[in-house]
């Protein structure tokens, strides 16, 4: 039980990369979609390169989206509205003709024409009601056919047949003008108006509930193929109603209900897949990238983003599968690009887009589109700080994605009169949305306490608390610090490393100074020299301790790990050499390791370029009457001595980059010199 526990202990960051896989590979297998995967790939206007294909069971034919459109277009243009007859209104206004009569017609008229004027207004209003009176006109459904809902019965009429309140005045004036009752006219109309009240409205809710029936009763597909058909033969051109049949197999064959049996083999296959993918970006993170590999926080990280794009491309496919594009995916490689580099970041992003094949339709096409896309975002990008960089990347991502879908519209269909519109909106909104890709990386920096160049340019301000304090305490190491930072920005651009931060390591590698800055020969401003009471043992601990003091400090301001790096290996295992041959003057027997620093020594590019760097910028100032010649064996000597020591034996630096770099350093260092070509007198 004691060597299990030790085993854990000693393992644990092992398991827990164990667990971390195993997790993400469940969920990810948990969000792919569960139907058979259609082991063809369908591609319009292609010969077919397979062998001949027979239905493997019974299907129908499905519309396709085009015929589907225009059947629901016709059902809506042929669909007949209903209106409904209230019956009450005509009790009421026959209710109120005599009170009304009395009201509009004296009594003398009454006793003389009263019964010719009851037959006139009787007949007037049947005629007027026969069908009904409408409030307003329903535009759209002039010269056309309506049903008039009279109780729980409806009627076809024309829609003409119904009266408008503005057309009665001109339909009495007609009937009054062609009766003897035309002297009344002023009356007569004044009654009806006063009488007359519509009695027919549109019924927008049963209207709407009988077109949702019909277009709900629209079938979708068309004919059946048998099993055995053939469906199409090897090398005939994939097009027309063959393409129809293959696409409504596809869809067939991926929406079956598959027994217990088939899905757990379904889902014991997309298992083996997913983790060896994951699996993969595993072992290319421990053979290139070990120092990632080691930080289970970043390994964690990278997984993390690669579920998170599965999860957003699932969900929106889900939804609706025309809109894939509108995932920002070209956001995964910028943000693995941002905190650690290219090659780490296309990688991920490669595998992240196989994986989405098994969600997205047309699997090439999207896998084709979203590498070539990933690869344009890690080429453009070369400094995402710079907030133009973002903005022209973004625009050329999006004009990759409009071109390449342009050429594979092309091939497909073999004209450019179908290309879809609404795609490159798609695109656009989905280029616009990897702009969120800066709010994004500072949200991961406080989650997941990693550092990018956006952070790295603002703790680079000299203006900065701390920086500020180092200026004041120890001026002259500020000033060291300040050309070493010139010196190895200058190197790491010229071998590609990452420049800034080889100028923030640089700009705090040397914090630690600010304990005791007079031990330090760039702070001694008098005679006075702080190491003449100590012994060169004492001398050589103040020495080395300020490697110590500066990881303190740089925590203590919560400082970034990458940049506490540069502290921690800026002088490597190298030897204090002036205290330890003073030491050995007096005593023979001196260890070396009371007068090395403790390490470790420089594992990146970055930290490489630093320690040399500082070794020439520190050891230049003893330099005198320096000429070109002094200065390149100057540079030479001491970049080569720390070869001999193995200083580099850890940083994944070449020796022709170390070459670039002591090329940099020596036409620097003239430079600060002012040295000039010496003409003849």
């Amino acid at each position: 039980m004691k060597n299990f526990v030790n085993n854990f202990y000693k393992n644990q960051a092992l398991f827990y990369k164990v667990f971390l896989f195993i997790v993400t590979a469940f969920l990810i297998v948990y969000l792919l979609p569960k139907g058979g995967k259609f082991k063809y790939e369908i591609t319009k206007g292609k010969p077919w390169q397979y062998e001949n294909l027979y239905a493997p069971f019974d299907f129908a034919i499905l519309k396709s989206d085009a015929e589907i459109v225009k059947e629901k277009l016709q059902i809506n243009t042929n669909h007949i509205p209903y209106y409904t007859v209230n019956e009450n209104v005509v009790e009421q206004v026959t209710s109120k003709v005599p009170e009304q009569l009395e009201k509009t017609f004296t009594d003398s008229i009454l006793k003389r024409k009263g019964r010719l004027l009851s037959g006139f207004i009787e007949k007037a209003l049947d005629d007027i009601y026969e069908y009904g009176v409408l409030l307003e006109a329903k535009p759209g459904d002039l010269n056309k056919l309506v049903y008039l809902k009279r109780g729980n019965e409806a009627f076809e009429v024309n829609y003409d047949k119904l009266l408008l309140q503005d057309e009665i005045r001109p339909y009495l004036n007609v009937q009054i003008n062609q009766s003897s009752l035309s002297s009344l006219k002023p009356e007569l109309l004044e009654f009806f108006y006063n009488t007359i009240k519509p009695n027919v409205t549109y019924d927008a809710k049963l209207t709407q509930k009988e077109l949702d029936s019909k277009l709900g009763s629209i079938s979708y597909t068309r004919g059946s193929i048998e099993r055995g058909t053939i469906i199409i033969s090897k090398g005939e051109i994939v097009e027309g109603e063959t393409l129809d049949i293959l696409t409504s197999l596809k869809s067939e064959y991926e929406s079956q209900v598959w027994s217990d049996s088939s899905y757990n083999w379904i889902l014991f296959g997309y298992s083996i897949l997913v983790c060896l993918a994951l699996l993969m970006l595993l072992l290319f993170i421990r053979r290139n990238r070990r120092d990632i590999f080691d930080n289970n926080v970043k390994v964690s990280f990278i997984f993390f983003n690669i579920f998170l794009m599965v999860f957003l491309t699932t969900l929106v496919v889900n939804f609706e599968a025309k809109y894939v594009y509108i995932v920002p995916l070209c956001i995964l490689p910028l943000t693995l690009k941002a905190f650690f580099d290219s090659r780490l970041g296309l990688f991920t992003h490669v595998i992240t887009v196989l994986i989405l094949g098994f969600v997205v339709p047309n699997s090439y096409e999207y896998m084709f589109l979203q590498i070539i896309a990933g690869i344009v975002t890690i080429l453009t990008v070369s400094e995402l700080y710079k907030r133009a960089n973002l903005f022209i990347s973004v625009g050329q991502i999006t004009f990759i994605y409009i071109l390449v879908y342009f050429a594979f519209t092309i091939i497909q269909e073999g004209n450019i009169q179908d290309l879809n519109s609404e795609m490159f909106l798609t695109f656009i909104l989905g280029g616009l949305a990897t702009l969120f890709v800066q709010p994004l990386i500072y949200i991961y920096e406080k989650l997941f306490g990693l550092v990018s160049d956006m952070s790295l340019l603002e703790l680079s301000d000299t203006n900065s608390k701390l920086l500020k304090e180092l200026a004041e305490k120890a001026p002259g190491t500020f000033h060291h610090s300040l050309n070493v930072a010139n010196l190895a920005e200058a190197a790491a651009n010229e071998i590609g490393a990452n420049a800034m931060l080889a100028r923030v390591g640089a700009l705090y590698h040397d914090i630690g100074k600010m304990e005791n800055p007079t031990y330090f020969s760039e702070n001694q401003t008098s005679s006075v020299n702080s190491h003449d009471e100590l012994s060169p043992a004492e001398s050589a601990e103040v020495i080395i301790d300020h490697v110590i003091h500066g990881i303190e400090i740089a925590r203590k301001n919560n400082l970034p790990d990458r940049v506490i790096d540069f502290i921690r290996t800026h002088h490597g295992t190298s030897l204090v050499y002036f205290f330890y041959m003073k030491e050995k003057e007096m005593n023979d027997k001196v260890s070396t390791l009371d007068f090395r620093y403790p390490g470790p020594i420089p594992f990146s590019k970055e930290t490489a370029i630093l320690m040399m760097c500082d070794s020439v910028e520190a050891a230049s100032k003893s330099l005198k009457e320096p000429t070109a010649a002094k200065i390149d064996d100057f540079v030479e000597r001491i970049i080569n001595k720390q070869m001999d020591e193995a200083q580099f034996l850890n940083a994944n630096i070449t020796f022709k980059e170390i070459q670039l770099i002591k090329k940099i350093l020596k036409q620097k260092l003239k430079n600060i010199f002012h040295l000039r070509i010496e003409y003849p007198e």
